[in-house]
């Protein structure tokens, strides 16, 4: 069974690969965006300001499916199913984390005044790897 800790996953997870993240909206259909995406202890994360669609999606159901996929290269990707949940504690650091990854600057630039910053760390149920040149 493929794990994050298997290679091809951490290089895409570890490098500057973008992620399609799905939820699911109150009426049944998919809501999709494109964010920065970390790996940490098993789980991924993923980081938003509190009141958007899905950060609000997740937390009526924390199923997620996040798509990682190869800049360049569409067919290598993971995608990685399963639950998340939301925490405020290190939200704040972890988008300068991100914003350090993907554009290599200290602090996160786009932030509103009054904004609120949430982390969701997801679990993986299932992990899909696909590499083809």
């Amino acid at each position: 069974m493929t794990s994050l800790d298997d290679a091809g996953v951490r290089e895409l997870l570890d490098g500057q690969n973008y992620a399609l993240i799905s939820t699911l909206n109150s009426d049944g259909s998919i809501h999709s965006t494109v964010v920065w995406i970390s790996h940490e202890d098993g789980s991924v994360a993923v980081n938003s300001a509190v009141g958007r669609v899905w950060p609000r999606n997740l937390e009526r159901d924390p199923q997620v499916t996040a798509l990682v996929v190869e800049s360049g290269n569409p067919y290598h990707y993971v995608e990685i199913r399963g639950t998340a949940s939301a925490t405020h504690e290190g939200a704040d650091e972890h988008i300068n984390a991100l914003t350090k990854k993907y554009m290599g600057r200290d602090e996160y630039p786009f932030r509103a005044p009054g904004e609120e910053r949430i982390k969701f760390v997801i679990s993986p149920r299932h992990i899909r790897y696909v590499k083809q040149s």
